[in-house]
Parts: C-alpha cells; structure tokens; sequence
C-alpha cells in the first residue's frame, strides 16, 4: 500500500544532516527508506509545490525537481475537494484549525485509503475529529 509523504517528512529527510538527528528523527529517515525501498511513496502535487517553493537557489530548485520527476502524482478529484472542504468545515466547527492544504491531504488519504506520513502535529488534532490514518513514529 502507498503511503503519503507529508512536506514535514520531505524537509526533514532533504534538509538535515545525519549526525544532527534525534532518535525519533533517525526512526522517520528509516521509515521513509524503507517506502522507498518498497515504492510506496506517493506523492501529490501540493506537497511537491510546498517543496519546491522558498528556494531563492534556481539550481537547488531545479536538483530537488529533478529528484523529485522519479515520483508520479496522484490525480486529485473533485471528491478530494469535497472531501477537503467538509473537513475543514467539521474541524472548524470544534475550534480546530488548518490550512487549506492539509485538509486537501486529509481528504485525498481518506478517499484513497492510504496512510499519511507526517511530522506535523496539527495532523493529530485533525485526526480527533476525522477519519485519517496517520503513521506512527517510534520515540
């Protein structure tokens, strides 16, 4: 089964170094070694957008795009849309807020059945309130 890699992951695995790392911080490279290994990263097109965004170095935008061409995206439909927009408005109606983007990734692992992989702990927050799959992190 695919797996969706959140921005969170990505950054850390592209950005720091590995004796900088925490244990929980070497778990989440290991895990996301181990869905490479094995295909099942999947990426969507927010989440590559978000990566390539910010970087004022053109060649470091262009290596991580290249990088990046080896995964496919999943299509999103306008159920995920949907899907994205009834969630925002559940959360909100508990006091829970979110951006426009992670309810998208909510919905799409939703509707497709598959995991999400993140650092962000806003995910778990969501997760009270609607019904996502989020990867657990060894400490």
């Amino acid at each position: 089964m695919k797996v969706i890699v959140d921005t969170s992951v990505w950054s850390l695995i592209l950005r720091k170094k590995s004796k900088r790392l925490t244990q929980r911080e070497n778990n989440v490279k290991s895990i996301f070694q181990e869905y490479l290994e094995d295909s099942r990263v999947q990426l969507i097109g927010p989440i590559r957008q978000e990566l390539l965004s910010g970087l004022s170095e053109i060649n470091t935008y262009k290596k991580l795009r290249e990088h990046l061409i080896a995964f496919d995206d999943l299509e999103i439909m306008t159920e995920d849309y949907e899907t994205a927009a009834n969630f925002y408005n559940i959360c909100m109606k508990e006091g829970v807020q979110g951006s426009h983007i992670d309810f998208l990734i909510c919905a799409i692992g939703n509707n497709h059945n598959l995991p999400i992989f993140t650092l962000d702990k806003d995910f778990l927050n969501y997760s009270e309130y609607i019904d996502i799959n989020l990867i657990k992190i060894p400490e």
